[in-house]
Order: structure tokens, then C-alpha cells, then sequence
């Protein structure tokens, strides 16, 4: 199985500006990501950026580095574009492993690139889940939900508590089903390179503009997102100054159980 992975990083963050060159007990949070994409089977390993002082760092630490255009609106576009400037053949598997998930487990990356390479063609993507097992995850937007039919194809992603249970759900105290269907969605991608330049050809979908989900993009135009349960329950990425310093923590923690 031959797969490449891209690794989308800007440095322009509303919440937390610089993200990726933060540090993070001894390197750059783009290097945690870059080490553990390398751990993976994955044949290249390219970090995708519009700024030249991500680039600096990730060429000092023997990263393969593609410059692009600042004005994407999403990861997917700029993955993209390395696409089309280095000339990948449009059967190409490329994995999408965001910038700011410094712990990503190896193992994921794997898992979805191989579930890929055996679907039909008319898969046009396979992404990751794990359970719900809090309530309270149900009913937070910043959790984004994926329903799937009995086949594992997605039927829809949102922030919103999908599917609705009308008996947990109508009381004052809510409650976690006992049978939970609930699926939390994982942010990792992959798909053929003749996916990603049928997606910028593609103009932004209603459902995507509402719940600014830019998968719904690939449901809107009629294509399947395979989902399938992560191997490992990936940690928390970063997205704020208090991720940052949650993700130091952990780091800290393990290496004082490794002494």
C-alpha cells in the first residue's frame, strides 16, 4: 500500500495566532505532528504552508516542504494545490493530518489509508470516529457528530445532537442513551488525489456554509465518505492557549512514567 500524507499548516490562527511554531516542551507543535506522521507507513510525508517562517523551521528539521497560496479557505484546498504542483497522479492516496494534532496515533494514519486503497471507487473518502460516551459531548458544538448507515457510509455530519432521542432527550436532565449510536468525528482524511481537484471545482454547499463542515461539500455532491472506528482514541489537539498548555502537560506526564 502506497499512501502520502500532507500536513496543512498556516500560521494565521484566530484563537491561537502561530500555532504551529509554538513550543511545546522542546519543539515546534508542526514537529510533533511531522514525527508521529512519520512513524506511519506512509511513503512522503509533506507539510503543506503559506508562510515562509514554518517553512524555515520545517526544512531545519529535514521536512519536505511545499509553499502555498495564503488565500485557501481550508486545509483541503491546500492540500490541493501540492496535489497539482507536484504532479500526483489522480489515483494517489493522500492522508489528511491536520497541523495542530501534535499525538496523532501512527496507527490511524495507517488504518485510513489502507481502508481506502481496499473500498470501490465509488468511496471518494474514508475518515475516523469513536464512541460518545458523555452526554454532554452530545450537545457541545465543538464536537462534531457523523451519522452513518449500516454500511459505515456517512449520512450526515453536524455540531448538532444527531440523531435526536426523543426519550433521552425530552427530559429536564439529559441523559446518554443506553444504546448510544453516537459517533464522535476525527478530523483525519484521506482520499485520491482526483478527489481533491473534483473538491476545489466544487462551490461551497449550504450545509457546509451553516455548519462550516467542509466534508458536507463531498455529501452535497453526491459522493460517500466511508467512517470507520479509530484503532486508537486519539488526544486532544490544539486549538487554544489552554490546549497548549494541556498537550505540555501530557507530555510532561509521560516522560515522568518512562524514567
Amino acid at each position: 500500500m502506497n499512501f502520502n500524507v500532507i500536513i496543512p499548516a498556516r500560521y494565521s490562527s484566530e484563537r491561537l495566532p502561530g500555532k504551529p511554531l509554538k513550543d511545546l516542551n522542546g519543539k515546534p507543535v508542526i514537529r510533533r505532528v511531522y514525527d508521529q506522521a512519520v512513524k506511519s507507513s506512509a511513503k512522503r510525508v509533506i507539510i503543506a504552508t503559506d508562510d515562509e517562517r514554518i517553512a524555515s523551521i520545517a526544512n531545519q528539521f529535514g521536512a519536505e516542504v511545499c509553499l502555498t497560496h495564503a488565500h485557501h479557505l481550508s486545509g483541503t484546498d491546500r492540500l490541493q494545490e501540492v496535489v497539482e504542483n507536484l504532479c500526483f497522479a489522480e489515483e494517489e492516496i493522500i492522508v489528511n493530518v491536520q497541523g495542530d494534532e501534535p499525538f496523532i496515533p501512527p496507527a490511524n494514519i495507517d488504518q485510513l489509508a489502507a481502508e481506502l486503497a481496499s473500498a470501490k471507487r465509488e468511496i471518494a473518502m474514508t475518515t475516523l470516529y469513536t464512541p460518545i460516551t458523555q452526554v454532554e459531548e452530545i450537545f457541545s458544538p465543538d464536537v462534531v457528530k457523523v451519522v452513518t448507515d449500516k454500511t459505515g457510509n456517512a449520512l450526515y455530519f453536524s455540531r448538532a445532537p444527531l440523531p435526536w432521542d426523543r426519550k433521552s432527550f425530552s427530559q429536564t436532565e439529559k441523559q446518554l442513551p443506553a444504546h448510544s449510536p453516537y459517533k464522535r468525528h476525527i478530523g483525519i482524511y484521506a482520499y485520491r488525489a482526483e478527489q481533491l481537484n473534483a473538491f476545489v471545482r466544487w462551490e461551497k454547499s449550504p450545509l457546509e456554509m451553516a455548519e462550516q463542515l467542509e466534508q458536507l461539500r463531498f455529501l452535497w455532491n453526491g459522493h460517500k465518505i466511508r467512517v470507520i472506528q479509530a484503532q486508537q482514541i486519539p488526544p486532544a489537539g490544539i486549538d487554544t492557549k489552554e490546549d497548549l498548555e494541556q498537550a505540555r502537560r501530557r507530555l510532561t506526564q509521560s516522560k515522568k512514567l518512562t524514567v
